[in-house]
């Protein structure tokens, strides 16, 4: 067996940085969704333009050439919309760096688990590294592999170094699916109109001492918005000053009256207009910065008490421990369901958070969750044949569920501690599975995870005792902690005697009633093996 890798100490989790809030543009025109897709189709053409210019600067872009984008796009809308588009392709371009870095990493190790798996065919692996490919004709076809990832590896580490990227714009997997219409079950029309929407460019970031915090999309506390119509299409203006303002009113449901307090004070809201093609809807998201919440101190955190979280495919995992590490009460299970739509699976994810924080905020307990990260596996060169669990591990939603529960925990002041997922639900079966079972309660093994989770939480380890020094146990330097089975004879009986100063006895062959004290007849000793009975009282008395 192999070394343990080192650990990690848990933290307390900060919260967000920002929020977002979405409302619906209800009551719109014939003509404002005119005017917004005129506009929107212009700042994209303008974005799309802006992006290939950064994109074709590659390191080499400065804050000049920045400066320079600006003063170009400044000409066909206006200064604030040529902020936001400038902002808007660097976060882009950032992103696909990471993105590309990430595959870099992807592919490296796809790498060096083929060429570690160059073995000899059929040799077997061990716990921490896999063995050689069960048949020649796997080990050829993996060889071939081999090739390809070194090649597109070369590929990709020459546009990072040169400062390659590539976009798209709307999006690649919608630009493919043009391909595909028939198998996607939809029309050229519908795709073209999804792709027109998905390129259309309708932000603005917002400005601290500015009216209502936003110049270019601007929304009174009454929930009249209007927005600065780019310079070529000023003749489109229905208000002063080259602005268009839509017959709708807004009113955000959640965080309402944070947003209004921001707009009252003009502090800075950002704001983004999208349509959905499919629903024929329009939107309109509100996004600000807020201060970062202190975090509390770790041994505050668990001072009390605390619930162990196990995130599964399927559902959440939780049990409650008290400050000793003891689970309390009964394992509780959060299901939710990932198939369907992208909205359906955040719904999923978002009702049964918020039914583990009610449970905590309810007992005023705080939540353990494993810090996990399953970027690297989920190769198919790392888990070979076994296809159900990459698909297994590829499913569960851990980013959007992390980011969820520490901005949902943070408005109800619940601290998060995230933990090292290490040997969590290997040491939680192992210590843990057999011994919470009982008549009236089955225990899984994500149930044991989870209390290995907020064991490890709470600073203990993991197993459920630790023996004694072998100088401090009685039984003659024996495991003190192993106890007889239900079924094992004589496990009523006394203990036998064993020689020796410390236990006083004698050597062996002498006394041999010594262990049963009902023998003795001794005087205020209970004759347990005798039946009791109450002598009647005399009538006399």
């Amino acid at each position: 067996m192999g070394a343990l890798r080192e650990l990690g100490e848990p933290f307390v989790v900060p919260g967000p940085s920002g929020v977002a809030v979405r409302t619906r543009l209800k009551g719109l025109t014939a003509e404002d969704e005119q005017v917004l897709r005129l506009v929107g189709d212009h700042l994209g053409w303008l974005a799309c333009r802006d992006l290939k210019e950064r994109c074709s600067a590659g390191l080499e872009h400065d804050g000049d050439r920045w400066a320079e984008r600006k003063r170009v796009l400044t000409v066909e809308s206006s200064s604030r919309w040529a902020g936001s588009l400038t902002r808007a392709t660097h976060d882009q371009w950032a992103l696909a760096r990471r993105g590309q870095l990430a595959h870099i990493h992807s592919l490296q190790a796809g790498v060096r688990t083929i060429r570690h798996r160059s073995l000899p065919v059929g040799e077997k692996g061990s716990k921490r590294a896999p063995g050689g490919y069960r048949s020649r004709r796997e080990w050829f076809a993996k060889s071939r592999r081999l090739q390809v990832l070194e090649d597109r590896l070369r590929a990709v580490q020459a546009d990072w170094q040169a400062g390659v990227v590539r976009v798209v714009r709307g999006g690649k997997r919608l630009l493919n699916t043009s391909h595909h219409l028939q198998a996607a079950g939809l029309t050229h029309e519908q795709w073209r109109c999804r792709w027109q929407a998905e390129r259309r460019f309708l932000q603005a970031d917002g400005e601290s001492g500015k009216r209502y915090g936003n110049e270019t999309v601007r929304v009174t506390p009454g929930g009249q918005v209007s927005l600065k119509l780019p310079a070529p299409l000023a003749y489109l203006a229905n208000a002063p000053h080259g602005r268009y303002v839509l017959t709708a009113k807004v009113s955000f449901a959640h965080r309402g009256e944070q947003w209004a307090d921001r707009v009252a004070a003009n502090r800075a809201v950002a704001y983004r207009i999208h349509e959905d093609v499919q629903r024929g809807r329009w939107y309109l998201t509100a996004s600000w910065t807020i201060p970062p919440t202190p975090a509390v101190p770790l041994d505050a955190a668990r001072a009390n008490s605390l619930i162990g979280v196990d995130t599964n495919a399927d559902h959440l995992a939780a049990w409650r421990l008290d400050a000793h590490g003891n689970p309390v009460g009964q394992p509780l299970r959060f299901s939710y369901d990932l198939t369907g739509t992208a909205s359906h699976r955040d719904a999923q994810v978002r009702h049964a958070l918020i039914r583990l924080l009610h449970w905590a905020q309810r007992h005023g307990l705080a939540i353990a969750i494993e810090d996990l990260d399953f970027t690297a596996e989920t190769t198919r060169e790392k888990h070979g044949r076994r296809t159900r669990f990459r698909k297994l591990i590829s499913g569960m939603p851990v980013a959007r569920l992390r980011a969820r529960l520490v901005s949902m925990a943070a408005e109800l002041g619940i601290p998060v501690i995230a933990v090292d997922p290490a040997y969590t639900s290997r040491w939680g079966a192992q210590h843990w599975h057999k011994p919470l079972n009982s008549t009236t309660r089955t225990t899984t093994r994500h149930d044991a995870a989870a209390v290995a989770i907020g064991r490890r939480a709470l600073g203990h380890p993991i197993r459920r005792r630790t023996a004694p020094p072998r100088t401090h146990q009685s039984d003659g330097c024996g495991h003190r902690t192993v106890q007889a089975e239900p079924d094992t004879p004589g496990r009523e009986e006394t203990r036998p005697r064993i020689p020796g100063p410390r236990t006083r006895s004698a050597p062996p062959g002498r006394d041999a009633k010594a262990g049963d004290q009902c023998a003795q007849h001794r005087s205020e000793h209970t004759a347990e093996h005798e039946s009791w009975q109450q002598d009647s009282l005399p009538l006399s008395l």
